[in-house]
This record gives structure tokens, C-alpha cells and sequence, in this order.
């Protein structure tokens, strides 16, 4: 009896693991994380996009760093360009303007963030491509104008290649960027 209560323990514990781990490894299979309607904070984004830092700070400290996440993708839909247009809305400026704070401190590294655009499935798909394009490059002109190197930011544009909502081509959150140090696949 008492066996059996300790492995249902772990069993639980398994789960409840699981389930708290499940974000990382999504993130692990390529999946962005979904900024939504909120302005992330500085030190977050930092740590998600160059995560190697913090091993860097332990290391400097002492300590030894035992593993490394890896580098994540946001995905910025919440504030969704409008059908056709590459004009960035006001929550997604206060967005980037997090991302470009974080940038700005990694001037003359030589590290690369990608920016990519995307569209949703409502024009052709030469339309779509150009306009996901349009988006990102509006993006990196953002953050460049707020003080990021632009030899860091590549422009990337997948027209409606990669919906993130498949059942619905042509629903708002279609209409995105994700800032990344990854190309996802």
C-alpha cells in the first residue's frame, strides 16, 4: 500500500511538472511565445532573447552554469497590423520599444535577431508575401529608430505561410511579427 501511494505521488508530481514545463518545451519544438495584449518587461525579454548571459553572469560570479535555455521567439499578434497595411499600432510601439531597450544594450556584438513578418490569407499570396515584409521591415525601422544596431536585425517575411490560426486564414492574429534569434522551421 504504502509503494502504490508513493508512485501515485510521483506519478502527480510527473504530471504537475508537465504540465509547468509545457511552455518550455513548446518553446523547445520552435513554438513562440505568445506576447498577447501585454507590455513584457525588459529583464525578461533580455533573458529570452540572449539567454547565454545569465550562464555568462554566473560564470562571473563563480558559479558554474549547468545548462543553457534556449533563445526564445515572440510572437507579437495581439496588437495586429490592419488587413493590408504595415502601419504598427500603438500597443505594439510600446511593445518594441521594450524590444529596443534590450537591443540597444547589445550594440556591436554581432549577435542577429530576426523580425519576421507575417499576413494573413486574405490576398494573393505574391501580395502576402510582400506585405509580410513590409511589416517587418516597418519593425526593424522602429527599432532602429529607438536606438537598436540595424546590422543586428534581419528581415525576414513569410507572407501567410505560417498562420497561427489555421481555422480561421484570415483572423487578426494572422497579421503579426516574431522577434527571435531563431528561425523557426
Amino acid at each position: 500500500m504504502k509503494l502504490e501511494l508513493t508512485l501515485g505521488r510521483l506519478g502527480l508530481a510527473a504530471v504537475v511538472a508537465a504540465a509547468f514545463a509545457a511552455p518550455a518545451f513548446a518553446q523547445l519544438a520552435g513554438q513562440p511565445v505568445d506576447v498577447g495584449t501585454q507590455v513584457p518587461d525588459a529583464a525578461s525579454v533580455k533573458e529570452g532573447l540572449f539567454p547565454e548571459d545569465a550562464c555568462k553572469e554566473l560564470e562571473a560570479s563563480g558559479f558554474k552554469c549547468m545548462g543553457l535555455k534556449p533563445a526564445i521567439h515572440y510572437s507579437l499578434p495581439a496588437s495586429s497590423f490592419k488587413v493590408g497595411s504595415a502601419e504598427l499600432p500603438e500597443l505594439l510601439k510600446k511593445q518594441l520599444d521594450v524590444f529596443a531597450e534590450v537591443l540597444r544594450s547589445k550594440k556591436g556584438t554581432g549577435r542577429e535577431v530576426r523580425v519576421v513578418g507575417h499576413a494573413d490569407a486574405s490576398g494573393t499570396p505574391e501580395a502576402n508575401q510582400q506585405l509580410s515584409v513590409k511589416r517587418a521591415e516597418s519593425v526593424k525601422e522602429y527599432l532602429v529608430q529607438k536606438g537598436a544596431d540595424p546590422s543586428m536585425l534581419v528581415v525576414v517575411g513569410l507572407g501567410s505561410n505560417d498562420l497561427a490560426n489555421p481555422g480561421n486564414p484570415t483572423a487578426a492574429e494572422n497579421r503579426r511579427v516574431e522577434i527571435g534569434r531563431q528561425a523557426r522551421q
